[in-house]
């Protein structure tokens, strides 16, 4: 299990030194929350690799459809150069709750599908190099030679992280193609509900039944433990962990959005991971 802390909510140099202090601490990783308009996430995350050595950093999480493919391609490759191959990038279809509509950005639940879909195909032809070209549905390149930036650092690629609805299978079948699993759980009456263990170990089953790829693959949960009592925080990350979850988030999305927040962040950040090893 590995564990790692999301921002909700801070600037860019805050998110910088609770990036270090984070590291510091023992945790795996180190992600912030990519908001349609507000503190830019990948401006964040450049602050936080030029003053960290191991964690990694990336985003919880990437909505494509909003943001041109070789746009993030770019993002995401100067910053693993950058962190020296650190980089996860999670992406979905976002909560289009947090301004899509206010901005004008795509509200159909399908074409954000179709968008992800093809914006994910882009970033990962683009990562591979040059020459190359796409002729989709909503996106058409032409092919490019015009100077194209080194690989990633990671191979065979920057870890790509997929929301997946389960248990439908068109979902969970985008996220096979890639590195990890962000879960979602959907009841009998199509409504997101609250995962619990069990869930995740039907979807290790699955993973490990559907998935043709021999990488590694991720599961990625998140919540909340309490970090003055590490025998109970361990005790409420070891059920994940013995489902098959190899990732704990931990995420405080309830903490005020402001100073007061940023404390709570720090505190619970210098208290460590809740580690069951």
């Amino acid at each position: 299990m590995k564990y790692g802390f999301v921002l909700p909510y801070g600037d860019a140099h805050s998110a910088a030194n609770l990036a270090h202090e984070a590291e510091a601490a023992g945790w795996d990783g180190f992600f912030v929350w990519e908001p349609v308009w507000g503190i830019d996430a990948w401006v964040s995350l450049a602050a936080a690799a030029m003053i960290t050595k191991r964690i990694r950093l990336g985003t919880l999480l990437t909505p494509p459809s909003r943001m041109r493919p070789w746009k993030l391609a770019s993002e995401t490759v100067t910053l693993d150069h950058l962190s020296n191959g650190r980089v996860i990038l999670s992406v979905g279809l976002g909560a289009i709750d947090t301004g899509f509509e206010s901005f004008g950005e795509v509200t159909d639940r399908k074409t954000r599908a179709e968008l992800l879909d093809e914006g994910l195909d882009i970033l990962t032809g683009l990562w591979r190099g040059q020459p190359f070209n796409y002729d989709g549905k909503h996106y058409k390149i032409k092919e490019t030679r015009f100077m194209p930036p080194p690989p990633p650092v990671q191979q065979p690629r920057i870890p790509i992280w997929v929301v997946g609805a389960w248990p439908r299978e068109k979902s969970m079948r985008r996220a096979l193609k890639y590195d990890g699993l962000l879960p979602n759980v959907l009841g009998k009456n199509g409504k997101h509900r609250k995962m619990k263990p069990a869930d995740v170990f039907e979807m290790k089953a699955y993973v490990e039944a559907n998935r043709t790829k021999t990488t590694p693959f991720d599961i990625v949960v998140e919540g909340t433990t309490p970090g003055d009592s590490p025998k109970k925080a361990a005790s409420i990350v070891r059920k994940w962990a013995d489902a098959g979850a190899t990732w704990w988030i931990e995420a405080l999305w309830s903490a005020p959005r402001n100073a007061k927040g940023t404390k709570v962040f720090r505190k619970r950040i210098e208290q460590g991971p809740p580690r069951i090893d």
